[in-house]
Protein backbone atom coordinates (compact mmCIF):
# COMPACT_ATOMS: atom_id res chain seq x y z
CA UNK A 1 0.00 0.00 0.00
CA UNK A 2 2.80 2.09 0.88
CA UNK A 3 4.67 1.65 -2.45
CA UNK A 4 1.20 2.58 -4.39
CA UNK A 5 1.06 5.77 -3.04
CA UNK A 6 4.53 6.52 -3.24
CA UNK A 7 3.78 5.90 -7.05
CA UNK A 8 0.28 7.70 -6.81
CA UNK A 9 2.80 10.96 -5.74
CA UNK A 10 5.18 10.64 -8.01
CA UNK A 11 2.71 10.69 -10.83
CA UNK A 12 0.51 13.49 -9.28
CA UNK A 13 4.14 15.56 -8.95
CA UNK A 14 5.22 14.93 -12.44
CA UNK A 15 1.98 15.61 -13.79
CA UNK A 16 2.08 19.11 -11.22
CA UNK A 17 5.19 19.66 -13.27
CA UNK A 18 4.37 18.92 -16.51
CA UNK A 19 0.75 21.16 -16.65
CA UNK A 20 3.01 24.06 -14.83
CA UNK A 21 5.11 24.17 -17.91
CA UNK A 22 2.92 23.44 -20.42
CA UNK A 23 4.19 20.43 -21.49
CA UNK A 24 1.09 18.44 -22.01
CA UNK A 25 0.92 20.08 -25.41
CA UNK A 26 4.04 18.19 -26.91
CA UNK A 27 5.48 15.84 -24.59
CA UNK A 28 3.98 12.88 -26.15
CA UNK A 29 4.35 13.83 -29.72
CA UNK A 30 8.51 14.16 -29.05
CA UNK A 31 8.31 11.12 -27.05
CA UNK A 32 6.56 9.35 -30.30
CA UNK A 33 9.24 11.17 -32.32
CA UNK A 34 12.12 10.42 -30.08
CA UNK A 35 11.22 6.41 -29.95
CA UNK A 36 11.05 6.18 -33.98
CA UNK A 37 13.75 7.88 -34.54
CA UNK A 38 16.14 4.96 -33.10
CA UNK A 39 14.48 2.77 -35.56
CA UNK A 40 15.78 4.73 -38.61
CA UNK A 41 19.43 3.96 -39.43
CA UNK A 42 20.83 7.69 -39.27
CA UNK A 43 23.81 7.83 -40.87
CA UNK A 44 27.54 7.35 -38.65
CA UNK A 45 29.22 10.48 -41.56
CA UNK A 46 28.80 12.94 -44.32
CA UNK A 47 25.89 14.92 -41.93
CA UNK A 48 24.98 18.14 -43.80
CA UNK A 49 24.03 20.44 -40.51
CA UNK A 50 21.86 23.79 -41.96
CA UNK A 51 22.05 25.95 -38.81
CA UNK A 52 18.98 29.18 -39.19
CA UNK A 53 18.57 31.91 -37.02
CA UNK A 54 15.36 33.79 -36.98
CA UNK A 55 14.94 37.00 -34.82
CA UNK A 56 11.74 38.69 -34.10
CA UNK A 57 13.54 42.08 -34.78
CA UNK A 58 11.06 44.50 -32.88
CA UNK A 59 12.93 47.87 -32.12
CA UNK A 60 10.15 49.16 -29.92
CA UNK A 61 9.86 46.75 -27.98
CA UNK A 62 9.10 47.87 -24.48
CA UNK A 63 7.41 50.88 -25.63
CA UNK A 64 10.54 53.37 -26.10
CA UNK A 65 10.90 55.95 -27.85
CA UNK A 66 12.14 56.71 -31.57
CA UNK A 67 15.82 57.24 -30.07
CA UNK A 68 16.05 54.52 -28.40
CA UNK A 69 14.49 52.43 -31.50
CA UNK A 70 17.37 54.00 -33.30
CA UNK A 71 19.90 53.54 -31.20
CA UNK A 72 18.93 49.58 -30.49
CA UNK A 73 19.14 48.89 -34.09
CA UNK A 74 22.43 51.21 -35.06
CA UNK A 75 23.63 49.30 -31.87
CA UNK A 76 23.13 45.67 -33.08
CA UNK A 77 23.80 46.33 -36.96
CA UNK A 78 27.50 47.68 -35.52
CA UNK A 79 28.03 44.81 -33.67
CA UNK A 80 26.72 42.15 -34.97
CA UNK A 81 28.62 42.44 -38.58
CA UNK A 82 31.91 42.43 -35.61
CA UNK A 83 30.69 39.29 -34.62
CA UNK A 84 29.81 37.82 -37.47
CA UNK A 85 33.01 38.72 -38.89
CA UNK A 86 35.13 36.44 -37.15
CA UNK A 87 33.11 33.60 -38.43
CA UNK A 88 32.60 30.97 -41.36
CA UNK A 89 30.87 28.17 -42.28
CA UNK A 90 32.82 25.30 -44.90
CA UNK A 91 31.21 27.33 -47.79
CA UNK A 92 32.91 30.74 -46.93
CA UNK A 93 29.30 32.64 -45.58
CA UNK A 94 29.21 34.44 -42.56
CA UNK A 95 26.59 33.10 -39.76
CA UNK A 96 22.98 34.20 -41.64
CA UNK A 97 20.45 36.12 -39.19
CA UNK A 98 17.27 36.34 -40.56
CA UNK A 99 15.38 39.61 -39.67
CA UNK A 100 11.87 39.04 -39.00
CA UNK A 101 10.93 42.80 -39.06
CA UNK A 102 7.26 44.14 -38.12
CA UNK A 103 6.14 46.49 -40.39
CA UNK A 104 4.41 48.64 -37.55
CA UNK A 105 7.96 49.42 -36.99
CA UNK A 106 8.85 50.59 -40.18
CA UNK A 107 10.01 54.18 -39.53
CA UNK A 108 12.38 56.61 -39.97
CA UNK A 109 15.71 54.61 -41.38
CA UNK A 110 15.51 51.25 -39.55
CA UNK A 111 14.55 49.14 -42.48
CA UNK A 112 17.70 50.51 -44.25
CA UNK A 113 19.80 50.03 -41.81
CA UNK A 114 19.32 46.33 -41.53
CA UNK A 115 19.17 46.00 -45.64
CA UNK A 116 22.69 47.47 -45.57
CA UNK A 117 24.01 44.94 -42.99
CA UNK A 118 22.08 42.27 -45.38
CA UNK A 119 23.94 43.65 -48.52
CA UNK A 120 27.45 42.75 -46.67
CA UNK A 121 26.48 39.46 -46.51
CA UNK A 122 25.21 38.94 -42.90
CA UNK A 123 21.43 37.76 -43.18
CA UNK A 124 18.07 39.03 -44.89
CA UNK A 125 14.68 39.97 -43.92
CA UNK A 126 11.68 38.46 -43.55
CA UNK A 127 7.85 39.30 -42.55
CA UNK A 128 6.90 39.36 -38.62
CA UNK A 129 3.28 40.36 -37.84
CA UNK A 130 1.45 41.29 -34.99
CA UNK A 131 -2.52 41.51 -34.85
CA UNK A 132 -5.22 40.95 -33.31
CA UNK A 133 -9.06 40.37 -32.39
CA UNK A 134 -9.08 43.06 -29.98
CA UNK A 135 -11.51 46.11 -30.07
CA UNK A 136 -11.39 49.00 -31.18
CA UNK A 137 -9.53 47.92 -34.65
CA UNK A 138 -9.88 43.87 -34.80
CA UNK A 139 -8.68 42.22 -37.62
CA UNK A 140 -10.67 40.22 -40.10
CA UNK A 141 -9.66 37.92 -43.29
CA UNK A 142 -9.90 40.81 -45.53
CA UNK A 143 -8.06 43.65 -43.08
CA UNK A 144 -5.16 41.12 -42.23
CA UNK A 145 -4.48 40.75 -46.37
CA UNK A 146 -4.89 44.54 -46.56
CA UNK A 147 -1.64 44.47 -43.89
CA UNK A 148 0.12 42.25 -45.52
CA UNK A 149 0.13 43.65 -49.14
CA UNK A 150 1.03 47.45 -47.02
CA UNK A 151 3.99 45.66 -45.69
CA UNK A 152 4.74 43.99 -49.07
CA UNK A 153 4.50 46.84 -50.99
CA UNK A 154 6.82 48.97 -47.98
CA UNK A 155 9.17 46.88 -48.10
CA UNK A 156 9.32 46.48 -51.73
CA UNK A 157 11.42 50.28 -51.64
CA UNK A 158 14.81 48.32 -50.51
CA UNK A 159 13.66 45.06 -52.67
CA UNK A 160 12.70 43.35 -50.38
CA UNK A 161 10.19 40.26 -51.06
CA UNK A 162 11.16 40.84 -54.52
CA UNK A 163 12.44 38.43 -56.80
CA UNK A 164 14.61 39.38 -59.83
CA UNK A 165 11.53 38.03 -62.48
CA UNK A 166 9.21 40.21 -60.82
CA UNK A 167 7.30 38.18 -58.54
CA UNK A 168 6.87 38.53 -54.48
CA UNK A 169 7.22 36.18 -51.98
CA UNK A 170 7.70 35.77 -47.88
CA UNK A 171 8.53 34.26 -45.07
CA UNK A 172 6.70 34.88 -41.91
CA UNK A 173 6.65 34.78 -38.13
CA UNK A 174 3.03 35.23 -36.20
CA UNK A 175 3.05 37.54 -33.21
CA UNK A 176 2.81 35.86 -29.87
CA UNK A 177 3.28 32.33 -31.88
CA UNK A 178 -0.53 32.92 -32.70
CA UNK A 179 -0.69 31.46 -35.62
CA UNK A 180 -4.19 29.96 -36.71
CA UNK A 181 -5.98 32.23 -34.43
CA UNK A 182 -4.26 29.50 -31.37
CA UNK A 183 -4.27 30.96 -28.49
CA UNK A 184 -7.02 30.44 -25.95
CA UNK A 185 -6.67 34.05 -24.32
CA UNK A 186 -9.21 35.47 -27.27
CA UNK A 187 -7.12 38.45 -27.48
CA UNK A 188 -4.74 37.54 -30.46
CA UNK A 189 -5.30 37.02 -34.07
CA UNK A 190 -8.66 35.88 -34.31
CA UNK A 191 -8.02 34.43 -37.88
CA UNK A 192 -9.27 30.57 -38.28
CA UNK A 193 -7.95 30.78 -41.96
CA UNK A 194 -5.09 32.52 -41.47
CA UNK A 195 -2.52 30.37 -43.77
CA UNK A 196 -4.86 30.32 -46.78
CA UNK A 197 -4.34 34.08 -46.06
CA UNK A 198 -0.77 33.50 -46.43
CA UNK A 199 -0.51 31.37 -49.18
CA UNK A 200 -2.94 34.14 -51.12
CA UNK A 201 -0.13 36.66 -50.42
CA UNK A 202 2.84 35.02 -51.46
CA UNK A 203 4.43 33.08 -48.25
CA UNK A 204 7.17 30.39 -49.10
CA UNK A 205 6.79 29.21 -45.58
CA UNK A 206 6.14 29.91 -41.92
CA UNK A 207 8.96 29.96 -39.06
CA UNK A 208 6.68 30.92 -36.01
CA UNK A 209 7.03 27.57 -33.77
CA UNK A 210 7.92 25.91 -31.28
CA UNK A 211 6.30 27.50 -28.32
CA UNK A 212 5.65 25.70 -24.72
CA UNK A 213 2.01 26.40 -25.11
CA UNK A 214 -1.31 25.32 -26.40
CA UNK A 215 -0.34 26.37 -29.73
CA UNK A 216 2.52 23.99 -30.16
CA UNK A 217 1.96 21.78 -33.22
CA UNK A 218 1.50 18.33 -32.65
CA UNK A 219 4.00 16.95 -35.06
CA UNK A 220 6.85 18.74 -32.62
CA UNK A 221 10.43 18.55 -34.33
CA UNK A 222 9.36 18.21 -37.58
CA UNK A 223 8.92 20.18 -40.79
CA UNK A 224 5.73 19.57 -42.49
CA UNK A 225 2.65 21.06 -44.73
CA UNK A 226 -0.66 22.49 -43.20
CA UNK A 227 -3.54 24.25 -44.16
CA UNK A 228 -5.97 25.96 -42.29
CA UNK A 229 -10.22 26.26 -41.57
CA UNK A 230 -11.95 29.11 -41.12
CA UNK A 231 -14.07 26.58 -38.91
CA UNK A 232 -12.03 26.37 -36.28
CA UNK A 233 -8.12 27.21 -34.98
CA UNK A 234 -5.47 25.33 -34.98
CA UNK A 235 -5.78 23.70 -38.23
CA UNK A 236 -2.77 23.13 -39.12
CA UNK A 237 -3.12 20.27 -36.24
CA UNK A 238 -5.73 18.55 -38.19
CA UNK A 239 -4.19 19.37 -42.11
CA UNK A 240 -0.44 18.17 -40.60
CA UNK A 241 1.84 15.95 -43.72
CA UNK A 242 5.33 15.60 -42.92
CA UNK A 243 7.82 17.34 -45.99
CA UNK A 244 9.35 14.13 -47.17
CA UNK A 245 11.86 13.10 -50.20
CA UNK A 246 9.66 12.42 -53.24
CA UNK A 247 6.51 14.08 -51.91
CA UNK A 248 6.92 18.01 -53.44
CA UNK A 249 3.28 18.21 -54.29
CA UNK A 250 1.35 18.67 -51.16
CA UNK A 251 -0.94 21.15 -50.86
CA UNK A 252 -0.16 23.76 -48.17
CA UNK A 253 2.30 25.90 -46.32
CA UNK A 254 5.46 24.40 -45.14
CA UNK A 255 6.09 25.05 -41.55
CA UNK A 256 9.24 25.18 -40.53
CA UNK A 257 10.08 24.71 -36.79
CA UNK A 258 12.50 24.62 -34.65
CA UNK A 259 13.63 21.87 -31.53
CA UNK A 260 11.42 21.60 -28.37
CA UNK A 261 12.08 18.65 -25.75
CA UNK A 262 13.52 18.19 -22.72
CA UNK A 263 17.17 18.63 -21.75
CA UNK A 264 18.85 16.06 -19.38
CA UNK A 265 22.26 15.92 -20.29
CA UNK A 266 22.20 19.29 -21.27
CA UNK A 267 19.93 20.80 -17.92
CA UNK A 268 20.60 24.03 -16.66
CA UNK A 269 18.93 23.20 -13.40
CA UNK A 270 19.93 20.36 -10.74
CA UNK A 271 17.04 18.43 -10.29
CA UNK A 272 14.80 18.98 -13.23
CA UNK A 273 15.29 18.99 -16.87
CA UNK A 274 15.66 22.07 -18.90
CA UNK A 275 12.67 22.86 -21.73
CA UNK A 276 13.99 23.51 -25.16
CA UNK A 277 12.20 25.54 -27.21
CA UNK A 278 15.11 26.78 -29.37
CA UNK A 279 15.39 30.24 -27.71
CA UNK A 280 18.87 32.20 -27.35
CA UNK A 281 18.66 35.00 -24.67
CA UNK A 282 19.90 36.03 -21.30
CA UNK A 283 18.24 33.35 -19.58
CA UNK A 284 18.50 30.90 -21.95
CA UNK A 285 21.92 30.91 -23.71
CA UNK A 286 23.49 28.98 -26.09
CA UNK A 287 26.06 26.11 -24.49
CA UNK A 288 28.11 23.17 -25.31
CA UNK A 289 26.00 20.58 -24.83
CA UNK A 290 23.01 22.13 -25.61
CA UNK A 291 24.67 22.70 -29.21
CA UNK A 292 24.82 18.79 -29.23
CA UNK A 293 21.36 18.37 -27.91
CA UNK A 294 20.38 20.33 -30.91
CA UNK A 295 22.12 17.71 -33.14
CA UNK A 296 20.45 14.78 -31.69
CA UNK A 297 17.08 15.84 -32.14
CA UNK A 298 18.24 15.50 -35.82
CA UNK A 299 15.40 17.50 -37.83
CA UNK A 300 15.32 16.40 -41.52
CA UNK A 301 13.07 15.58 -44.27
CA UNK A 302 11.72 12.07 -44.14
CA UNK A 303 13.91 9.97 -46.32
CA UNK A 304 16.90 12.30 -46.06
CA UNK A 305 18.63 12.25 -42.78
CA UNK A 306 21.97 13.49 -43.36
CA UNK A 307 20.99 16.93 -44.01
CA UNK A 308 20.13 18.26 -40.30
CA UNK A 309 18.10 20.99 -39.87
CA UNK A 310 18.36 23.88 -36.80
CA UNK A 311 16.52 26.43 -36.62
CA UNK A 312 16.86 28.72 -33.20
CA UNK A 313 15.33 32.17 -32.50
CA UNK A 314 15.59 34.99 -30.43
CA UNK A 315 14.34 38.44 -30.14
CA UNK A 316 17.54 40.57 -30.82
CA UNK A 317 16.77 43.94 -30.04
CA UNK A 318 16.20 43.57 -26.32
CA UNK A 319 19.03 45.26 -24.66
CA UNK A 320 19.00 42.25 -22.09
CA UNK A 321 20.24 39.62 -24.68
CA UNK A 322 23.05 41.94 -26.32
CA UNK A 323 25.51 40.20 -23.77
CA UNK A 324 24.39 36.78 -24.80
CA UNK A 325 23.44 37.62 -29.08
CA UNK A 326 26.76 39.94 -29.42
CA UNK A 327 28.97 38.78 -27.01
CA UNK A 328 31.08 35.78 -25.59
CA UNK A 329 27.77 33.62 -25.87
CA UNK A 330 27.16 33.71 -29.41
CA UNK A 331 31.04 33.42 -30.26
CA UNK A 332 31.61 30.57 -28.21
CA UNK A 333 28.50 28.87 -29.90
CA UNK A 334 29.85 29.85 -33.74
CA UNK A 335 33.02 28.66 -32.66
CA UNK A 336 32.07 25.44 -30.92
CA UNK A 337 30.04 24.83 -34.29
CA UNK A 338 32.65 25.38 -37.04
CA UNK A 339 34.93 23.12 -34.51
CA UNK A 340 32.75 20.16 -33.69
CA UNK A 341 30.57 20.27 -36.54
CA UNK A 342 32.90 20.99 -39.73
CA UNK A 343 35.41 18.56 -39.88
CA UNK A 344 34.49 17.73 -43.32
CA UNK A 345 34.07 14.11 -42.83
CA UNK A 346 31.27 13.45 -40.22
CA UNK A 347 29.59 16.64 -40.19
CA UNK A 348 29.69 19.84 -43.02
CA UNK A 349 28.75 22.99 -41.62
CA UNK A 350 26.33 25.41 -43.74
CA UNK A 351 25.25 28.59 -42.35
CA UNK A 352 21.92 29.28 -43.81
CA UNK A 353 19.14 32.04 -43.73
CA UNK A 354 15.48 31.35 -43.46
CA UNK A 355 15.21 31.50 -47.36
CA UNK A 356 17.96 28.99 -48.11
CA UNK A 357 16.93 26.60 -45.65
CA UNK A 358 13.11 26.68 -47.47
CA UNK A 359 14.91 26.37 -50.48
CA UNK A 360 17.17 23.40 -49.26
CA UNK A 361 14.27 21.82 -47.93
CA UNK A 362 12.51 21.66 -51.09
CA UNK A 363 15.90 20.39 -52.76
CA UNK A 364 15.94 17.52 -50.57
CA UNK A 365 12.13 16.80 -51.43
CA UNK A 366 12.89 16.82 -55.21
CA UNK A 367 15.75 14.20 -54.14
CA UNK A 368 18.93 16.33 -54.96
CA UNK A 369 22.03 14.87 -53.59
CA UNK A 370 25.33 16.53 -52.84
CA UNK A 371 26.42 19.82 -51.21
CA UNK A 372 23.24 21.67 -49.85
CA UNK A 373 25.30 24.73 -50.83
CA UNK A 374 24.50 24.46 -54.55
CA UNK A 375 20.20 25.03 -53.41
CA UNK A 376 20.60 27.94 -51.31
CA UNK A 377 19.06 30.10 -54.29
CA UNK A 378 16.80 26.67 -55.69
CA UNK A 379 13.32 27.88 -55.40
CA UNK A 380 13.04 31.18 -54.41
CA UNK A 381 16.05 33.80 -55.52
CA UNK A 382 17.84 35.87 -53.46
CA UNK A 383 15.55 39.16 -52.78
CA UNK A 384 16.59 42.03 -55.54
CA UNK A 385 18.42 43.92 -52.58
CA UNK A 386 21.34 41.12 -51.94
CA UNK A 387 23.62 40.85 -53.96
CA UNK A 388 24.55 37.38 -55.52
CA UNK A 389 26.97 35.14 -54.35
Amino acid sequence: MAFLIIILLIVLFVTIIICKRNMQYWILEDIKRSLALKCIKLPSKNMHILFAFVDHFEPGSGGVEISQQEYRVQNFVKRYAELARRHKDSDGIYPQHTFFFPPHYDINNHLKSLVGLCKEGFGEIEMHLHHDCMEPWPDNASSLKKKILKCIKGYSRYGIFCLPEGKKKYGFIHGDWALCNSLKDGKHCGINDEISILLDTGCYADFTFPVSKENQPKLTNTIFYANSNPAFPRGYDKTAIPVKVGKRNIAGLMMIQGIIGLRWKSRTKKLLPSIEQSNIDLADFPFDARIDYWVSKHIHVEGKPEWIFIKIHTHGCREVNWEVLLGKYCDGMFDYLETKYNDGYKYTLHYVSAREMYNIIRAAEDRKEGNPNDYRDYEISRYVYLPTR
